[in-house]
């Protein structure tokens, strides 16, 4: 496959500059930030707020829901919908490997037990959530990102450390409200998952897998993690930790067997 091709844009669609992206992943993180940091300020959402419905519904529906909002209507403006949700760049059949580890892993990490002290109403409130930001994030960063780095005449391999590389650095505003050695590791695990759900864009040949994928994950990490109360560490956490493993070992060792194979 021709990747000089396959790059190739339509003529009537021009390419959005860096500095274009910039302002709107600066916008997006404006209004989850901001908002996630004006709310307390406003409203009681309790010491635990991810503990509860109306923690969740406050403390992420909110600036989750409208960062979701601002992103496909970026989408909608640029006239991105088939850009964005079409990915006419097939990989090698291997790489369906790296969604079924990660979805694995997921079953592996949710702590059931502790879900099992919720009400429905939480679980599914907690599910939407991180729904929304699995299609926030892979719309703004394998969206956006993926086909504004295209268009600018990017190898695949340079669009997939580039759209990561962003879609970690973006986290490293977390910083703010903790500990910035945490926000600087979370960043950098963040970049490996971004290539990871790059390829599962590839793989599924759209944005919608990844999207589910990440919001999956999203889920699994938050019951494993904030929602406990007064329990001990989930063992299943670890799983999390495993889905990058095995990936990027497997991916260390096919790279080179990624794109499909060009018949001579």
């Amino acid at each position: 496959m021709s990747e000089v091709a396959t790059a190739r844009r339509p003529e009537q669609r021009r390419a959005l500059s860096y500095r274009a992206f910039a302002l709107i992943v600066l916008i997006y993180l404006a209004i989850i930030q901001g908002v996630g940091l004006l709310l307390p300020h406003l409203v009681d959402v309790g010491d635990d707020p991810l503990t509860t419905t109306r923690g969740v519904l406050l403390t992420l529906w909110i600036p989750l829901g409208l960062a979701l909002i601002f992103t496909y209507g970026a989408i909608a403006a640029l006239g991105w919908w088939r850009e964005v949700f079409h990915d006419a760049r097939p990989v090698q059949r291997w790489v369906w490997a790296i969604p079924v580890i990660f979805l694995i892993c997921i079953a592996l990490a949710i702590n059931y037990s502790a879900l099992g002290d919720k009400n429905l109403g939480f679980i599914l409130v907690l599910v939407i959530a991180t729904q929304m930001v699995g299609w926030g994030e892979e719309g703004m960063f394998r969206g956006i990102g993926v086909v504004t780095l295209r268009d600018h005449g990017l190898t695949e391999g340079k669009v997939a450390l580039w759209s990561s590389i962003v879609f970690g650095a973006v986290h490293l505003t977390n910083a703010v409200g903790s500990r910035g050695a945490e926000a600087v590791q979370q960043a950098i695990a963040v970049s490996f998952a971004g290539y990871f759900f790059y390829l599962i864009r590839r793989a599924a040949q759209s944005n919608w897998l990844n999207s589910v994928i990440h919001g999956l994950f999203d889920f699994s990490i938050l019951t494993s993690t904030a929602i406990l109360v007064d329990q001990k560490a989930y063992v299943g956490a670890g799983a999390a930790i495993l889905a990058y493993l095995i990936c990027g070992i497997l991916i260390l060792v096919r790279r080179r067997r990624i794109e499909p194979a060009v018949s001579v």
